[in-house]
């Protein structure tokens, strides 16, 4: 338990929930699987926006695939998705909402699948460093979401209790992982996964997007954090 005053915590996903990337993950993610002979809907592969690279592959192909293309296919998408990096759009709201929830003493993190050289790309489109207070990537954890290990990492260097945190996302992956961590898990419909499904996953609120979440702040969870 942290001593004094509680550290509130807002945990954030960033593909979908801050970053306007998820439908250029499912476009590369496609073509990547078509390169190497596999025709996968890209409804299918929306549904699966958020698991890690190995993860996702499994998914979507199943434990009985050929697991020597998974690196190729892997590989293919990392290209793919890279020509873009220098073009990655933060969604509405997203850095306002970061330096408001930093103004209302939060430590706000990133918890997300992404790392490396996607992460310093979404990072720069979001472009608001200057509060947010570490990350928790693909590269610090053993099991990505749904498995809470991102989430707990990111408590861990929030320096928050689970029950003084949220954890902000897009997917229900998100949603299951907030779950798991005991954080109160909060949806963006920004990733484009339907209300129904971000609630039957465990969201406590649903938000159009971090503009909207931002605009409706004094109602929201977050202030019933502040005000418990």
């Amino acid at each position: 338990m942290t001593e004094g005053r509680a550290v509130r915590a807002a945990l954030f996903d960033v593909d979908g929930t801050l970053a306007d990337t998820n439908h250029l993950h499912v476009t590369t993610w496609w073509e990547a699987f078509r390169q190497a002979g596999h025709r996968v809907s890209t409804h299918s592969i929306h549904r699966a926006i958020g698991l890690g690279s190995d993860d996702l592959i499994e998914h979507l192909l199943g434990e009985d695939r050929d697991k020597e293309q998974d690196e190729q296919i892997s590989g293919a998408h990392k290209t793919l998705y890279g020509a873009y990096s220098e073009r990655l759009a933060p969604l509405d709201g997203a850095g306002d909402l970061l330096r408001a929830l930093a103004g209302r003493g939060w430590r706000n993190i990133l918890a997300t699948s992404a790392g490396g050289r996607e992460l310093e790309a979404l990072r720069r489109a979001i472009d608001a460093d200057e509060v947010i207070g570490g990350t928790a990537s693909a590269d610090d954890v053993a099991e990505g979401k749904p498995a809470p290990d991102p989430v707990c990492r990111a408590l861990e260097l929030a320096g928050a209790d689970a029950g003084d945190a949220v954890f902000i996302g897009d997917t229900v992956w998100d949603m299951r992982a907030g779950v798991r961590a005991g954080v109160r898990p909060v949806a963006l419909l920004s990733g484009g996964i339907p209300r129904a499904d971000l609630e039957g996953a465990g969201a406590v609120a649903v938000y159009e997007d971090p503009a909207d979440l931002l605009a409706r702040l004094d109602d929201s969870v977050l202030t019933t954090l502040e005000n418990g």
